[in-house]
């Protein structure tokens, strides 16, 4: 039997007597079983001789610097072989082979890294951090994480506005109006701080205590006096400044009711709630306890809350403890319930009260009547209004959906007859939107029931609480974000500072709902352009009516006026430049094109206008 290390090959004038798979089948086995070996195969006859470590050699990867024989192109020299420098700067050298096994004590999980050697600045937020939460700040499980944030506003717009009743700037002037620039500087800085204990990767804390401060100072200039305050000698320009709690509340785990941390747990103090997934209805920092948990793997949450409303600072808009608390109260109860009626999609049932018995006369800090408003009869008044709510957020396939539905009811003092009324009021909104890549269209639509006739025994005119609207291009949007005053029929605001609603309130934060209002009809359209993962551009154009103008044509004893407001065209650009929410550059423009009801209020076919710079900065 012939050697299995040597294979004979016979050449004849005709066909090799081994078949090329019969010579491929050797060479294999020559690789497989000569591994190993660094002697010349000898084949007899004659024939050629391999070098086994050289024929086992092709087997590996191909170097092409390592060849005898470099690869280049025809004509050019043949490459230098690139220097590929170390991307892993800073890296842990692995443990010498000599204490493999060995036990390196560390007082926590939390630090592990820093027993290795590896540690980062105090002001480090984004690695481990001991005032970031990211390990205990004492013992096992107390935690420490500090906030700070700046938030800047720059806003020249243009509103109208009239002349001071009693004198004005302008000696030519003997119109109602006046002129309609104005500019808003406004710069907040908050700072706050929560302790807590428990290990919240994997279930609620068990205690958490949060306080958090704001400072801010204001200035607004304007064309004439008695527009900011109620003394002409103040001229017309305005410096304010605040400091307010925003947030200081204690939370209790009370106890967990399943295995998957499914909880229930209560918190007391001035703390953020919203009634809905887009602030529609109340979305504040109050006071109140609030009572809330999770059932079936969280696929249930539930809130049950009260809340008595805190006064507000007139100029800056943040809670005043000075003041003490308004006899407001909030009674909410609701319950979420995920994936229903389909995955990815959360619905809510909410029912809302709220008791006001604000009776007596209440002026602001620039001299101006904010209780009860001054519209109507200018009596003070009551009201006890019931809100059964259904609201929605999520997606139906490749369609996002956000919608929410709100029936009020109740009794309430007529603000034009001071008599008792019935609430029966109606609100319904939904934006819809579809990503294709990475473009975002949004369709909005929302109604808001106006009462026809402000004489009658009801109030048809749906307001809210204290809402904050997310739609439609929230704040974005001239009709939302400004304060537009109704001029010549009281001295209220058309629609509030970062409101939907005309409700025709003395404002958002300090007057009484008003349910003898027009009432709106909205339809827009709108697009989000992601042109980076740090820079979006977002357009939104919006038609809007009023539902009834019976309300308007008795306050200002004008008739007829025209139930469409006119057409809002926004846009803006924001630059995250990290990517993330910790530096926020947001610049928009918008403009407000006065349909005819618009005219027949203000008398003129003026563009309004708005441009805001936002600028957030957060640790």
């Amino acid at each position: 039997m012939r050697p299995i290390s040597t294979f004979r090959s016979r050449h004849t004038r005709g066909t090799p007597r081994w078949s090329k798979l019969s010579q491929h089948v050797a060479f294999g086995l020559l690789l497989a079983i000569g591994a190993g070996s660094s002697q010349a195969i000898p084949i007899d006859d004659g024939m050629v001789s391999f070098d086994l470590i050289s024929v086992i050699g092709l087997a590996g990867p191909y170097d092409p610097y390592a060849s005898g024989i470099p690869r280049r192109r025809p004509g050019h020299p043949a490459p230098e072989k690139p220097d590929f420098p170390d991307r892993n700067d800073g890296a842990i050298e692995p443990a010498p082979a000599d204490v493999i096994g060995e036990f390196v004590p560390v007082p926590d999980r939390w630090r592990i890294m820093e027993t290795l050697g590896v540690k980062y600045p105090w002001y480090d937020p984004y690695n481990n951090n001991v005032y970031k939460g990211d390990k205990p700040i004492h013992g096992e499980d107390w935690f420490l994480s500090l906030i700070g944030i700046a938030d800047t506003v720059i806003e020249p717009r243009s509103i109208p506005a009239p002349t001071g009743i009693i004198s004005s700037d302008d000696p030519a002037q003997n119109d109602i109006f006046s002129g309609i620039d104005q500019t808003i500087f406004s710069q907040t800085v908050l700072a706050g701080i929560v302790y807590y204990k428990g290990n919240t990767t994997f279930k609620p804390p068990e205690y958490e205590y949060r306080l958090t401060l704001a400072a801010n100072y204001n200035r607004v200039d304007v064309d004439d006096v008695r527009i900011l305050q109620i003394d002409p000698r103040l001229g017309d320009t305005r410096d304010d400044g605040f400091l307010a709690v925003q947030e200081l509340f204690v939370d209790k785990h009370l106890r967990d009711v399943s295995d998957r941390y499914d909880f229930d747990a209560v918190r007391f103090g001035i703390q953020p709630f919203s009634t809905d997934f887009r602030g529609f209805l109340f979305q504040d920092l109050q006071f109140g306890a609030r009572l809330f948990g999770n059932r079936d793997n969280n696929l249930w949450q539930y809130n049950l809350a009260w809340f008595r409303r805190i006064e507000k600072d007139t100029n800056s808009g943040l809670n005043d403890i000075g003041e003490g608390l308004r006899d407001d109260d909030i009674f909410i109860a609701n319950v979420y319930h995920q994936d229903w009626p389909v995955k990815g999609f959360t619905s809510q049932a909410t029912i809302v009260h709220n008791r006001n018995r604000e009776d007596e006369f209440f002026f602001d800090e620039n001299g101006f009547l904010a209780r009860p408003s001054s519209l109507g009869t200018e009596m003070p008044r009551e009201y006890d209004v019931t809100y059964v709510g259904l609201n929605g957020d999520g997606h139906f396939g490749r369609i996002n959906l956000t919608a929410s539905g709100y029936f009020a009811f109740g009794d309430n003092d007529n603000t034009f007859t001071g008599r008792d009324s019935d609430i029966q009021a109606g609100f319904l909104a939904a934006e819809a939107s579809m990503d294709f890549d990475w473009i975002r269209y949004r369709a909005s639509i929302a109604y808001a029931s106006g009462d026809d006739n402000p004489f009658d025994d009801k109030s048809q005119g749906y307001d809210a609480i204290f809402e904050n609207p997310i739609f439609a291009g929230a704040d974005t949007s001239y009709w939302i974000r400004q304060n537009i005053p109704l001029i010549g029929g009281g001295g209220v605001a058309l629609a509030g500072r970062n409101s939907l609603l005309p409700s025709l309130r003395s404002s958002r934060e300090l007057g009484q709902s008003n349910f003898e209002n027009p009432g709106l009809h909205l339809v827009g359209l709108g697009a989000d352009f992601d042109i980076t993962p740090e820079s979006r551009v977002s357009v939104n154009v919006n038609e809007l009516w009023f539902d009834d103008s019976a309300v308007l044509e008795v306050a200002r004893n004008q008739s007829p006026i025209d139930e469409h407001i006119g057409t809002d065209l926004s846009l803006a650009y924001i630059w995250r430049p990290y990517a993330t929410q910790n530096i926020v550059l947001r610049l928009s423009g918008a403009l407000l094109f006065p349909g005819d009801g618009m005219k027949d209020l203000y008398g003129d076919d003026d563009t309004y206008y708005t441009v805001l710079g936002n600028f957030i900065f957060s640790y």
